[in-house]
Formats: structure tokens, C-alpha cells, sequence
């Protein structure tokens, strides 16, 4: 049994001190060259950091080692051994568990069911379920890892969510993990607990693979870091012999500025005004504020207290029970599905959720820079799609944004998450809107693209634009926004300058202290 056998590696290590060799990794899809010739060690028992570029080829390197793609050339070899990747299957029998970026769970099924789906066991389910209820158990206490198995998955926090696919992974016999951007949508302490876990499992013999672009991370908790720029390997490191500016540049093979110069300005009038905004399914409570040209106004606080609520009902997506929405002067129904008047009325939105709310993963480049706007000129003639000047628009975009590959008919959901995001962005920001909101305007992308994506933004803001910002990068925040607001529990409960503002106050009202002294 592939359990059985799981927990016997686990109890009785290999002594091969590699865990993972890649050796001569090759692959192209047609004229594109995503990884060339690859080379690199993975000690076991250890925390390795694999940083890139949006498009650099780690998506699709770790895509080879879980058996979605087959190389074109090259070996793997696991403890020594060489191995045949075809499918995940093959890679689960190797001992590899891959934790993707968009966690792979059913939402309406209990914590037990996403664990045992697709290894059940045989055809009569109770026995299996009450075996898989004891190893989740035994897991749990093991890993520190405990969930309650009853749970809907639709009902815990990411956090747990996270937990739940690395235990999915070590119920599957996992003894090298890998982990896609693993804390993209994680609040400060579920990241802080989560790089708990991984040292609980690296300490008892789990070797991490750890995809991030955020730098400070890698340098927190792993032992060596390899650097991949256009499909190539271009440094192997000892993370205590480098820095978050060496691995940059290596990463964009130029000097990389982490200062933001942001020019003193003038800010203008009204754009867009809240007055007294409720909703109750939604968790806002006396929502009240003023963005004027020419201004960022940044907002602050962890995941599931308003911010995303808030956004959604600023952009239409959904109505709101009470209270006042006013953009350009004009008055903003209540009512939901407002989305199209409210585009129509000045108004760009950056989902903070992109695949939900921002594209269709089965649509090329094209339809999804064109989505929303389709039927405006020069996209629209006589309610026809004129495609040569969509497919054109979409080639000037990706050549603008640095969308890797450069490919207009590409589907979607086949560029790396940073890629989707720079080109959300671009659809978005090309349309010389008058009040932009923005969520989460760096998730997923790497440092050479947070460097251009705040530049864009900063752009935007000199040409008079008013932009709400929803981030949980609070470095983020206090460097592009001129004011900050924090929500907590739905309520706005602190504002402060952005030139002000210090991670330490602003955390003490996040999670809030200073609300509740205040009270």
C-alpha cells in the first residue's frame, strides 16, 4: 500500500544526500525555450529557495518534475536513483507532492474527502474513510498539522486551506514538497505559522522546494537558493553568502532599484466619495471616505476584515445595503451588478482575485485584454469584433508590460500567475480611466516587475488619476500611498499619511488594539 510504504520512508530515511538531481533539463514549446538545459542539486532534509522572474521557466520546471510536462532531454534522479516522470502519478509514487499557488481543494467537501479524493482505496468507502481518519490524525500530531477532518473547506481560512493540501501531499507519501508561491495569499501570522511548519517538516527529514518572489522570505528559511532567468540556471547559493540586492539583479540581470521616488503633488478634486456604506453580508459598517485626483489612497488591514468586500462593492460586482457611492458626481445605485454603468463612468478595476473576477483561464491573450471592453471602438465596429485591432492592442500591451511569452493567442491560464497579472494590468491601465481601483497590485509578480508595476502606478497618479489601493504588502503600502486607511472587522479604524505611517502602528491597528482601546 502506497501509504504503508510512505510512512516506512519517513521512518527510515534514504542516505543518498541528495534529494533531487535535475540534470540537463530541456524543453521548448515551439519557438519558445522555456528551460535550457537545467542543472541543479536539492539537498535532503533541506529548504531550497527557487527564485526567477515572472516567465523565467520555474513554473514549468517543477510542471516537468511533477509530470504535467515531459522533457525534452535530460534526467531526474530521487535519492540516486533515475526515475520516469510521465504523469502525477508517477511523481506521487516518486515521493513528490507539489502545494499549488491556487490551492487545488473542493470547497463544498469536508477536509477528509479532499484528502482521500483520487486515492481512495478501493470501492467500499467506510474502512477506508476510518483508516484515512487515523492517518490524518497521526499526521496531524506529527506535523503540528491539525484540522478538523468534518470541516467544509469553504469554511476554513487560507491558512488552513494550506495546511490541508500539505497534509493532502504527506496522506500521498510525500517526502519532497513543493511549493508554488505558497504565501501569496496569506496574512503576516498564517506566513509566520506556515514557515513554522515547513521547518517541522524539514526537520523531520521533508525536503521543501520553495517557489517565491518574496526575496526576504527565501532569505528567512532556506539553506540554498537557485536563480533561473530565461530558462536558464544562472547561480546555485548559499543563502547566508547573499542578499535580497545580489538576488535580485541576478534574478533581472540588471540592477534593480527598491526605492519608490514619489514626487509631491497637488491633489485635485473629489473623484470618488463613500458616505456612510453599509453591508451586512459583506461585513462593512459605516464606510466613509474621499479620494481626489491625483492621490493614492492605500488600504490596510488582514485578509477577511472589509477590504475585498469593499472593493467589489466600489466596482459593482456587488450592491450595498445602505449609504451613499458617488463617483465623477454621480450617484451609484445600491443595487448589485453595477459593474458595466460604473466602467462606463471613469473607472478601471484591478481584481485582487484575477482569475475569478478578471479573465477566463480558457480564453487566449487577446479576449482577455479585450475583456469589458469589447464593444468600444476600436474593438467594436457595428457590434462585430474586429480581431486585427484586438490581436494588435493585445501584442503593443505585452510589449509594453513585459508579458512573457509574447504570444496574443496564447490561452490565458497558460501564463505564469505574475504574467496574468501584468497583463490584468495592462488591459486596465490603457484605458485612461479617471478612478482606478486596484487590489492587490503585486501578487504573484516578481521584483523586477513590483518595480515597474509602482512605477505604472505612480504614473498614473502624476497624470491626475485617483486610485484606491488594497495590498497586504504593508512596504507596499507605505510607499506608494498618500494616505492609508486600516480596516479591522469591517470598520474604518485608523487613517495616518502614508510618509508617516510605520509597520508597527499600523499593525497594532490591523489587528485592532487601538480600535478596541479607543471603544
Amino acid at each position: 500500500m502506497l501509504l504503508n510504504t510512505a510512512r516506512i520512508r519517513f521512518i527510515c530515511p534514504m542516505i543518498h544526500p541528495y534529494a533531487l538531481e535535475l540534470i540537463g533539463i530541456d524543453k521548448r514549446f515551439g519557438a519558445v525555450h522555456a528551460n535550457k538545459a537545467i542543472s541543479l542539486v536539492v539537498p535532503k532534509g533541506s529548504i531550497f529557495g527557487l527564485v526567477g522572474e515572472n516567465g523565467a521557466g520555474k513554473s514549468t520546471l517543477m510542471s516537468i518534475l511533477y509530470g504535467f510536462y515531459q522533457a525534452d532531454a535530460g534526467q531526474i534522479k530521487i535519492h540516486g536513483q533515475a526515475v520516469n516522470i510521465h504523469s502525477p502519478l508517477d511523481a506521487i509514487a516518486a515521493g513528490i507532492g507539489m502545494v499549488f499557488q491556487h490551492l487545488k481543494l473542493v470547497p463544498n467537501m469536508s477536509v477528509l474527502d479532499n484528502l482521500m479524493l483520487g486515492h481512495e482505496g478501493g470501492f467500499v468507502l467506510a474502512p477506508m474513510r476510518k483508516k484515512a481518519r487515523v492517518l490524518l490524525q497521526d499526521l496531524g500530531d506529527e506535523y503540528g498539522l491539525r484540522v478538523d477532518p468534518d470541516a467544509l473547506i469553504q469554511d476554513l481560512p487560507l491558512g488552513l486551506q494550506q495546511r490541508v493540501e500539505i497534509l493532502k501531499q504527506l496522506y500521498r507519501g510525500a517526502e519532497i514538497l513543493i511549493l508554488d508561491e505558497p504565501t501569496d495569499v496569506l496574512t503576516p501570522q498564517e506566513t509566520e505559522d506556515f514557515f513554522e511548519i515547513c521547518q517541522d517538516l524539514k526537520e523531520r527529514g521533508v525536503t521543501l522546494i520553495l517557489i517565491t518572489h518574496k526575496l526576504k522570505e527565501i532569505l528567512a528559511v532556506t539553506s540554498q537558493v537557485a536563480v533561473i532567468r530565461r530558462g536558464e540556471i544562472v547561480g546555485q547559493l548559499k543563502t547566508k553568502e547573499t542578499n535580497e540586492q545580489a538576488l535580485a539583479d541576478l534574478m533581472v540581470g540588471r540592477a534593480v532599484s527598491f526605492e519608490v521616488e514619489k514626487p509631491a503633488t497637488t491633489f485635485g478634486e473629489v473623484k470618488l466619495r463613500v458616505e456612510g456604506l453599509n453591508k451586512a453580508e459583506g461585513r462593512l459598517h459605516d464606510i466613509s471616505f474621499e479620494v481626489r485626483s491625483g492621490e493614492i489612497l492605500g488600504i490596510a488591514g488582514i485578509a477577511g476584515n472589509g477590504q475585498s468586500q469593499l472593493l467589489e462593492v466600489l466596482s459593482g460586482i456587488k450592491g450595498f445595503d445602505s449609504g451613499r457611492l458617488e463617483i465623477l458626481g454621480t450617484p451609484v445605485s445600491s443595487m448589485p451588478g453595477k459593474a458595466g454603468q460604473i466602467r462606463d463612468l471613469g473607472v478601471a478595476h484591478v481584481p485582487e482575485d484575477r482569475q475569478k473576477f478578471a479573465m477566463v483561464t480558457n480564453f487566449t491573450a487577446t479576449e482577455v485584454s479585450v475583456l469589458g471592453y469589447q464593444d468600444r471602438s476600436p474593438f467594436s465596429v457595428y457590434s462585430i469584433l474586429n480581431w486585427r485591432a484586438a490581436r494588435a492592442q493585445t501584442a503593443a500591451l505585452q510589449e509594453d508590460f513585459d508579458v512573457r511569452p509574447r504570444s496574443p493567442d496564447l490561452p490565458s491560464g497558460s501564463f505564469s500567475g505574475g504574467n496574468q497579472q501584468k497583463l490584468i494590468l495592462s488591459r486596465e491601465l490603457s484605458k485612461d480611466a479617471e478612478v482606478l481601483l486596484i487590489g492587490q497590485p503585486t501578487r504573484g509578480v516578481d521584483v523586477g516587475a513590483i518595480e515597474f508595476i509602482h512605477e505604472q502606478l505612480l504614473a498614473q497618479r502624476a497624470a491626475g488619476k485617483a486610485i484606491v489601493m488594497v495590498s497586504v504588502e504593508l512596504e507596499e503600502i507605505m510607499k506608494l500611498a498618500d494616505r492609508i486607511l486600516v480596516m479591522f472587522e469591517g470598520h474604518i479604524v485608523g487613517e495616518i499619511a502614508g510618509k508617516h505611517a510605520t509597520e508597527r502602528e499600523l499593525g497594532l491597528m490591523m489587528a485592532g488594539s487601538k480600535y478596541e482601546a479607543a471603544a
